[in-house]
């Protein structure tokens, strides 16, 4: 690890292989805590590269639980995290509406670190039980077309970094590796980010990948579709900036967005809205998020159609039904 270190700390990227064969170490725990915080860090005071990405990727998901739920057209939405915002788990309910809307969608998550409430801390309080068994979720994704991948369960080496990333509490490359690390390589993938410099490092990577993706980030610094800004979207086909409007949807305040301050407020905010008690602005940011999923899906129908459907799941109750089925 010296070595390493030494190596970052005078600015020089790790290739892919040294990448790939370090965060293999990393998983077969043979450093101390420290050690790997001192890694962690060194990436807090440089930009990861793409060939460093695509190295650590490679390692995690040799070495992942596998899964195969054979050629169905699947989609994930995830953030990386790590935008400090403190928002409730728009991308969670986003999945939901998706699926009420009758979109297949495989949701890989984990813990929140630099979070109150990741989406793994609200569907654990709701009263999901996490698995890897491939049968069980196989029949979740047939029946409600939806399933939960719950990411130490899948990624040795993401366990074996959790106490770290949780005592150091600020977000780490880690963050960026969470939504490439799906174990079941959905077809499709909405993903938001945190800045703009790793929306064009994600670009760059997932062109690489044979998946049909639609990457964001709001101008004022949400990793998702906020309502509160203008959007950076950059898909297969396009790179360009999506306002409110598009959705046929009003502008949003920050505040409106709060994701409480533990996670049962979290998952009363998650059910509120599911079941039609949210607030017209966060019913709004939800549906502007699975409409954005929609339209992965469609390209070809406009993002106020996709909203349109997206409204019909989570007013119909449709998407309050698939939570109930699976928790």
């Amino acid at each position: 690890m010296r070595k390493i270190l030494d190596q970052l700390i005078s600015q020089v990227a790790l290739d892919k292989n040294q990448a790939r064969d370090i965060m293999l170490r990393i998983a077969n725990e043979e450093f101390s805590d420290a050690e790997i915080a001192a890694f962690l860090t060194t990436y807090l005071m440089r930009a990861i590269s793409v060939e460093e990405l695509a190295g650590f990727r490679d390692a995690l998901l040799e070495l992942a639980v596998k899964i195969d739920f054979g050629n169905v057209q699947a989609i994930d939405l995830c953030g990386t995290g790590g935008d400090g915002k403190n928002t409730f788990n728009i991308s969670t309910l986003s999945a939901f509406v998706t699926a009420g809307a009758n979109y297949k969608v495989v949701k890989h998550g984990n813990y929140g670190v630099s979070s109150v409430s990741g989406s793994s801390n609200v569907l654990e309080h709701l009263g999901y039980q996490f698995t890897n068994n491939q049968d069980l979720l196989k029949s979740q994704l047939d029946n409600n077309n939806i399933c939960f991948l719950h990411a130490p369960l899948f990624h040795p080496a993401m366990k074996a970094v959790g106490p770290t990333r949780r005592s150091l509490k600020v977000k780490t490359f880690f963050n960026l590796l969470g939504p490439l690390v799906n174990p079941a390589s959905p077809s499709h993938q909405v993903v938001g980010v945190y800045n703009l410099h790793v929306a064009r490092l994600y670009q760059y990577f997932l062109q690489q990948v044979d998946r049909a993706y639609i990457v964001v980030h709001a101008l004022d610094g949400y990793d998702e579709v906020s309502l509160t800004s203008p959007t950076k979207v950059i898909s297969n086909y396009q790179e360009t900036i999506i306002n409110s409007h598009d959705f046929g949807l009003k502008n949003l305040n920050q505040s409106d967005l709060f994701g409480g301050n533990s996670v049962a407020e979290a998952g009363k905010i998650f059910t509120d809205i599911l079941a039609g008690n949210g607030t017209k602005a966060q019913e709004d940011v939800v549906l502007a998020n699975a409409g954005l999923a929609i339209h992965c899906f469609e390209p070809d129908r406009s993002l106020v159609d996709c909203v349109l459907q997206a409204r019909e799941s989570l007013q119909s109750g449709a998407a309050l039904s698939i939570l109930k089925s699976i928790t």
